[in-house]
This record gives structure tokens, C-alpha cells and sequence, in this order.
């Protein structure tokens, strides 16, 4: 029987290794992690994150041919293919800092397990790993290999929270990288055999290992980058008074290019687009390629410019001042059908209200109070570290109150800001939340999913990201 173990039991390994055991009966698949409230809420009924799909999915196995332990140096020394699937942050500190990737916990990862192995392994990048770290990696396996044979394959994970699930069941493709020895094309066949149990030949792509690393920053940079052409030409639009959604549309329809991620909002968020193209900045200036550098770090500019303006339309709009006014958030996840709050808008939107001592009221259905305080009281690039590496739980913000439905978060507040494009936000009662405001009552749609005209005709002054603006919108100070 073939032995999976994978370490990490976060976003990326648990989902994996659950559609793995369902799809593959026949192997035995361990989950570890050192995190042992983490392996418990694994082995619980209630899972440790939410993505739709995924309870039944790890319910059907686990027991049978999955399991999740924090036994980590058993199942690691018992596996044949092991993968690696922890955190690479941006580093905070020291070389590289605030763009390079911290591979400590890689790094350690790799000491353990040619510490622990008395059989050959196949060991598998998961994590989102700069260029070249597979041979950072083979190198200390192989000085500490005592005999033992290891190869490395890269084998990026393309999943998009909210659709993991089903991004598992039938993927666009899997790319597995490897050595282009006869060793390395037989453990590329071993994975790929594993696959091959669900996914078609023609979608599992084999190729060298850099190409492999270098795809998955690649494909995230693109993806990014598109979400950032969108907001620049957002705030074109709101200059001359185009309708972003009708060009996106009319771009969109040229099938070079294509519909897909054409939505403007007030940002891209997620645990991988900005610290990705960070990397790939990084890597390029390493490489004395400072002009490749520029163009991608332009990405992230814009990003965080469509963030500070989507602030600065609330404060003017509100005759310049929020102080002490009561703000409602709604949503906080950096996407809808996700808790997951790594590097969402949201944190950046608050802070900047915060500054001007705005009163918020927060609502998002699947995300918690403390995370919301946490996230809010840490420094950039934090999250990303071990819960046990990150500042003691946060003091209480005095501004901040987290509350568990729309209807309470907007009672009484002069302004609603949309930040996740939960459904449910769309069918809300809004002439129920316009009798319960202050007035003027403005709605800030980041994320374009309410009906405009039927808001203004309530009441509202409405901005919505790229759309026309609001006559009221147009007599307020210009905004820096």
C-alpha cells in the first residue's frame, strides 16, 4: 500500500490530501501538523476552515484511508511520498525583508525529515516556494541523507478558496516538475500515477523543476495584474463618467483576453497574489533584472492605490470627516465563500477609517470576532507566521464592535461600506437599513453588487467603484 503524508494541515494540505484519499481508496494518506489544536479541529465536526465541499468529502475518509495526527516523525518516516505544504511568508527582517520568502519553516521541515527517513522518499513542494528552493532543499536532504535517496518534485497547488473543492475534482491542470535524471522521471510517474486516478493524462503536465516553481508565481502574477488593470481603468472611469462594468464587458468579450477577473473592487486580497508577486520582484532583482522587477511591483502599487482611494471617496463624501461616526462593514473575508481574511482589503479600509476615528460595526458570516481584532491589530506580513509567533491575543479596539447580522452592524451608522460580495448582501432589505441610518445615508459598494438606481431612489448617495458618480459625489472636494 502506497503511504502519503503530508505536512501542514492549513489551506492547501488538508483539501488536497482529502480529495486524494477519497479519490485514491487504495492509498493510505496522513495529515500532520505540529499544531495539535489544529489536528484536533481536524478531527472534529468542525473543521478548522471553510470551503464548501469539503466536510463531506472528509468525512466519507477520514478513519478509513485518511488521517489527520500530530505524530509528525512517525508518519513521515513510514510514507513513500511525502509532501511539504507550510507557510512561506514574506520575511519581516533581515535580507530580502518585506519581499523575500522566509523558508525557515521549510527549511526545518527538510531537516526532519532526513533525520527521520530509514527508506527512499519522494518529497513534494506544495507550498508556494520561490525559484530554486527545490535545490536549497536537495541539498540538505542529500548532506544529511545517511544513504537514504531523495528526490524532489515541485507540484503547485492552483486551488482558489471558495472552490477548492471542486478546483481538486477537475482541475485545469497539474504541473509536476522534476529532475531530468532517470531517478526524477520516475518519481514524476509515481505522482502522476497518483493523479491519474481522477484527472485526464492531457491535464497533468510534466516538466522541469524551475519551470514548475516558476509557473505557479507566474500564474498568480497574471492573475493579479488583471485585477489591477481593471482598478486603474476603474478610476479612469469615475473620472470621465464610463461605466467600468460595460467596459470590462465589452473587453472581456475579445477572446484573446477573455471575462474572467475583469471585476473591478477596492482590491485583490488572499494569502498569495501579493506575497507572490513580492517573491518574483525579489527573485528578479537578485538576478540583476531591475526593469522586470518594476513592471510587476507596479501590480501591487495599484493595488494598494485603489485601497487609499476607496478611503479617501469615503472620508470627502462624508464632508470630510468620520470622526466619531458610526461605519458599518459588511464583510471582511478577502472573498466571498471563504473565512479567510489574509491580506483582505478590508484590513487596509479599516485602519485607514480607523485613522480618522471612525466608529465601525463589522458583519461577515463566516469570520470570527477575535480574528477580525487580531487582524486588525497586527503588523503587515504577521499573519502569515505560526499562531504562536504572532502578538498575544490583541487588546479590544475600543472603535471596532463585531456583530452577527447586517441589520445590526448599519443601525444607526451614517455610512455602509461593502467589502466581500457575499450573496446574501444583495438581497438585503436596504429600505429596512435606510429608515434605521443617519442621514444623509451613503453606501460604499466595493465589490458592485448592489442595484445602483434602486438605492438612489430609496434614498442612498451611492459610490460604486468605476460607475458613474453620484451628483452629491461630484460637489465634494476632489480627492488626493
Amino acid at each position: 500500500m502506497v503511504k502519503i503524508c503530508c505536512i501542514g494541515a492549513g489551506y492547501v494540505g488538508g483539501p488536497t490530501m482529502a480529495v486524494i484519499a477519497l479519490k485514491c481508496p487504495e492509498i493510505q494518506v496522513a495529515v500532520v501538523d505540529i499544531s495539535v489544536p489544529r489536528i484536533s479541529a481536524w478531527n472534529s465536526d468542525t473543521l478548522p476552515i471553510y470551503e464548501p465541499g469539503l466536510d463531506e468529502v472528509v468525512k466519507k475518509c477520514r478513519g478509513k484511508n485518511l488521517f489527520f495526527s500530530s505524530d509528525v516523525e512517525k508518519h513521515v518516516s513510514e510514507a513513500d511520498i511525502v509532501f511539504v505544504s507550510v507557510n512561506t511568508p514574506t520575511k519581516t527582517q533581515g535580507l530580502g525583508a518585506g519581499k523575500a520568502a522566509d523558508l525557515t519553516y521549510w527549511e526545518s521541515a527538510a531537516r526532519m525529515i532526513a533525520d527521520v527517513s530509514k527508506s527512499n522518499k519522494i518529497v513534494v513542494e506544495k507550498s508556494t516556494v520561490p525559484v530554486k528552493t527545490a535545490e536549497a532543499i536537495e541539498k540538505i536532504l542529500t548532506h544529511n541523507s545517511k544513504g537514504i535517496n531523495f528526490q524532489i518534485l515541485s507540484n503547485p497547488e492552483f486551488l482558489a478558496e471558495g472552490t477548492a473543492i471542486q478546483d481538486l475534482f477537475e482541475p485545469d491542470r497539474v504541473l509536476i516538475g522534476g529532475r531530468e535524471t532517470p531517478e526524477g522521471q520516475k518519481a514524476i510517474k509515481a505522482l502522476r500515477d497518483v493523479y491519474a486516478h481522477w484527472v485526464p493524462m492531457d491535464r497533468i503536465i510534466c516538466t522541469n523543476l524551475w519551470s514548475a516553481e516558476l509557473s505557479k508565481l507566474a500564474a498568480n502574477a497574471f492573475l493579479a495584474q488583471r485585477i489591477s488593470s481593471v482598478n486603474a481603468m476603474s478610476a479612469l472611469c469615475e473620472a470621465t463618467g464610463a461605466d467600468v462594468s460595460q467596459v470590462s464587458h465589452a473587453v472581456g468579450k475579445d477572446t484573446r483576453i477573455g471575462p474572467k477577473f475583469l471585476n473591478a473592487s477596492v482590491g485583490f486580497g488572499g494569502s498569495c497574489f501579493q506575497k507572490d508577486i513580492l517573491n518574483l520582484v525579489y527573485i528578479c532583482e537578485c538576478n540583476g533584472l531591475p526593469e522586470v522587477a518594476n513592471y510587476w511591483k507596479q501590480v501591487i502599487k495599484v493595488n494598494d492605490y485603489q485601497k487609499a482611494r476607496f478611503v479617501n471617496q469615503i472620508v470627502s463624501s462624508m464632508f470630510n470627516t468620520v470622526s466619531g461616526k458610526k461605519i458599518a462593514i459588511l464583510g471582511f473575508a478577502f472573498k466571498k465563500d471563504t473565512g479567510d481574511t489574509r491580506e483582505t482589503p478590508a484590513i487596509d479600509v479599516c485602519k485607514g477609517l480607523l485613522g480618522d476615528k471612525a466608529m465601525l460595526s463589522i458583519y461577515d458570516p463566516q469570520v470570527s470576532e477575535e480574528q477580525i481584532q487580531r487582524d486588525l491589530s497586527m503588523n503587515k506580513f504577521d499573519w502569515d507566521h505560526p499562531v504562536h509567533l504572532q502578538p498575544m491575543s490583541p487588546s479590544s479596539m475600543k472603535q471596532v464592535s463585531v456583530v452577527w447580522d447586517a441589520y445590526a452592524a448599519t443601525k444607526d451608522a451614517h455610512g455602509i461600506c461593502i467589502l466581500t460580495e457575499w450573496d446574501e448582501f444583495k438581497t438585503l432589505d436596504y429600505q429596512k437599513i435606510y429608515d434605521n441610518m443617519q442621514k444623509p445615508a451613503f453606501v460604499f459598494d466595493g465589490r458592485n453588487i448592489v442595484d445602483v438606481a434602486k438605492l438612489r431612489e430609496i434614498g442612498f448617495i451611492v459610490y460604486s467603484i468605476g460607475k458613474p458618480l453620484d451628483e452629491w459625489l461630484k460637489d465634494m472636494p476632489a480627492v488626493a
